[in-house]
């Protein structure tokens, strides 16, 4: 798993054990006896997945593993289900009951298949949705815009089909979208994120999207973004620009197709992947002094001109300049014709 995805796990993970407090009158808190409506919703889950009785007992579901619960009111407020490939089925639809949760987290469970249920769209109260690494099928349902309070919305590494829904973009929190890794077809909507203010990530990678980027990405603040290993076309240019908070970007085996000699880098970046797509021009000069720069791949596109000298490009080699139409200037290419 890439560093993006890896700080997008600990986000999730972190938000999962911190909780929160909710707005019921507090009772006398026990740390481990949960709300008996929510016991009965988790003996429920744990039944539909092939999991009952022993070890998990009718009592003290606080005490569960991977379960969180508020200290005060005894309702479930977190749920993990991590690595735990004994877990089989689909999603259970007692999952609604658990109407107090904010993050629910299933990692890892190669037996659960099946669609992503209504069910999910009940839980108002959910602030993380992360389902990665199942068998989960089916498409990416519109009825995730109910979750208006959703800020993280990770379902890669599935076996997800059909186009990413337009409604995603009326969420007004959201903040980061990972479906990397399914299989997913269409144009990526213009309205994703057109609710959200402040800083974004995107990961699309590994799908079969098509088309050109949507206009609206040129006003996006992109931290990360990762469109890798999909069939899109047309000018990438506009996520490029001085200022821009853009520090992770990804546009490898595309066919995206634009002049890059005028591009200004933003100043933020530390990796840049544009290698395998139908890019022309010049490497701007702009990019040795990109002082945060680690990695920076432009391989196999139409590149020509001088490569740039000083600051960062000692430390990269022939690999990230390789298979181009006519880049020149030591110490990887002749000497540029004057």
């Amino acid at each position: 798993m890439r560093m993006h995805s890896q700080a997008l796990l600990v986000v999730l993970l972190s938000s999962l054990l911190a909780g929160a407090a909710n707005a019921e009158a507090p009772r006398e808190p026990t740390n481990k006896d949960c709300h008996p409506r929510d016991r009965a919703a988790m003996l429920a889950i744990m039944a539909a997945l092939g999991q009952s009785g022993t070890p998990y007992p009718e009592n003290y579901c606080c005490d569960w593993f991977g379960v969180t619960c508020d200290k005060l009111t005894g309702r479930v407020v977190g749920l993990s289900l991590f690595q735990q490939p004994q877990l089989t089925g689909t999603i259970p639809d007692a999952m609604a009951n658990l109407i107090h949760l904010q993050d629910l987290f299933l990692h890892h469970i190669p037996a659960l298949s099946g669609p992503i249920p209504p069910a999910i769209g009940k839980l108002s109260n959910l602030t993380s949705l992360h389902i990665a690494w199942t068998a989960v099928s089916g498409p990416v349902p519109s009825f995730l815009a109910t979750l208006t309070k959703l800020s993280q919305l990770d379902l890669s590494f599935n076996s997800l089909t059909g186009a990413i829904p337009a409604s995603l973009g009326s969420i007004p929190n959201l903040s980061g979208i990972n479906l990397s890794r399914n299989r997913l077809t269409g144009a990526i909507p213009s309205t994703i994120f057109s609710k959200s203010a402040g800083n974004v990530y995107l990961y699309l990678s590994h799908n079969n999207l098509t088309g050109p980027l949507p206009a609206e990405f040129a006003d996006m603040s992109f931290v990360q973004l990762d469109l890798s290993r999909n069939a899109l076309t047309g000018d990438a240019s506009r996520l490029f620009g001085r200022g821009k908070a853009l520090q992770y970007l990804d546009l490898s085996r595309n066919a995206f197709d634009f002049d890059m000699s005028g591009v200004v880098f933003p100043e933020q970046l530390d990796f840049v992947d544009l290698s395998h797509n139908a890019i022309s021009g010049s490497i701007p000069a702009q990019v040795a002094n990109l002082t945060n720069l680690q990695f920076f791949n432009v391989s196999y596109n139409r590149l020509c001109g001088a490569l740039p000298t000083g600051g960062k490009m000692p430390t990269f080699d022939l690999y990230n300049f390789q298979h181009n139409k006519c880049l020149c200037g030591a110490p990887f290419f002749p000497s540029c014709k004057t």
